[in-house]
Parts: structure tokens; sequence; C-alpha cells
């Protein structure tokens, strides 16, 4: 599902003009964006969490040209889904 599809889908259930949802809906991004950025975890219950996450420093191969690199430790976006949410997908 695209963000327009999400737009439309909400401004038919919702009744609200499409410009409305859209102008809510890239502010809400926009906000989690911020938060996750800031480090600052985004919980929506029964949902999910927008977190940031550390990774470690690791070694990797390039197979291609038979080499090791070193991935240096930093830091990704994950979204981890509520319980609820992964047991509504696993019926």
């Amino acid at each position: 599902m695209t963000k327009a599809e999400i737009v439309n889908e909400i401004s038919r259930t919702a009744g609200i003009e499409k410009s409305v949802v859209q102008t809510v809906l890239e502010e809400f991004m926009e906000s989690v964006r911020r938060s996750v950025i800031d480090g600052e975890p985004v919980f929506l219950r029964g949902f999910g969490s927008f977190v940031v996450k550390q990774r470690a420093e690791k070694t990797a191969r390039n197979i291609s040209k038979g080499t090791t690199i070193k991935v240096p430790a930093h830091k990704v976006p994950m979204f981890k889904p509520a319980r609820v949410f992964v047991e509504s997908i696993k019926q």
C-alpha cells in the first residue's frame, strides 16, 4: 500500500478531504522521523515502536574480491511491531 492509497482510504472511510488527510499524514511521518533522529523512541500502542538500534562493529567479506572489511559500529532505525499486531497476522 502506498502513501497515496493510505490517504485515499482514510479520506473515504473518515469522510475527510484528501488534502487534510495528506497534511496530517505528512506531519505524522515527520514527527516520527524527527523523534527517531533525536534518539527518542515512538510507541504506538497496538501497532508498534519506532526505535534506533545500535549495531556493533563487525568484520564482513566482499565475496567478489575475496577481501575482508571492517564495518564500523552504527545506528539504524528499526520498527518493532506490537505483539497484538504480530498475533493478528499469524491467524
